[in-house]
């Protein structure tokens, strides 16, 4: 990705207004009892997009801003997501998407492992209480709702982003006459 201050304005309003959708909209919603954690997809996507340095700095302040509206210690949703935004990037760098099954796949995973990383995190920090397996489901719960809204954050970051992405034209193979014998 190619950051110009435009670019860097167009991610930065993208972090923050993820966030504040996060924390006045998404964790207001439940569905089957879970409310949908989508800023883990969007800082994959963001990752998948920029590389692995963008993921990592994106993730970080998608973090520290949830932590500093929520008054939570700060550090701990930063380094989730910074390890989240880095992983995505480094599969970016590393290797090619050929499907656009790809982007909501690894949004599924890696949001699986941020639930992960903040409950290991807030047993951590917080106040020690008991731990049920019914958060083992919300956490699939999660992962599954992060694919399918994953796959629409990636689609519409894909097109804000558009004139910094540095893309590979796809080749086709042409479908012309062939040439017998020369």
């Amino acid at each position: 990705m190619i950051l110009t201050p435009k670019i860097l304005a167009r991610v930065a309003a993208a972090v923050i207004l993820g966030a504040l959708l996060q924390l006045c909209f998404f964790s207001q919603v439940a569905i089957l009892q879970v409310s949908p954690d989508m800023l883990p997809a969007l800082v994959v996507a963001l990752g998948l997009l920029g590389g692995s340095m963008t993921g990592a700095v994106c993730g970080f302040c998608a973090g520290l801003l949830v932590d500093s509206l929520l008054m939570l210690p700060l550090g701990g949703s930063s380094l989730v997501l910074l390890g989240i935004g880095y992983a995505a990037g480094l599969f970016r760098e590393r290797f090619e998407i050929h499907s656009m099954l790809v982007p909501p796949l690894l949004c599924m995973g890696l949001t699986f492992v941020a639930e992960l990383g903040f409950g290991a995190v807030e047993l951590t920090l917080g106040p020690g209480g008991p731990v049920s397996l019914l958060v083992l489901r919300d956490m699939l719960v999660q992962a599954i709702l992060a694919f399918f809204g994953g796959w629409v954050i990636f689609l519409a970051l894909r097109r804000l982003l558009r004139a910094a992405l540095v893309e590979e034209p796809m080749v086709r193979p042409r479908r012309g006459p062939r040439v017998i014998g020369a």
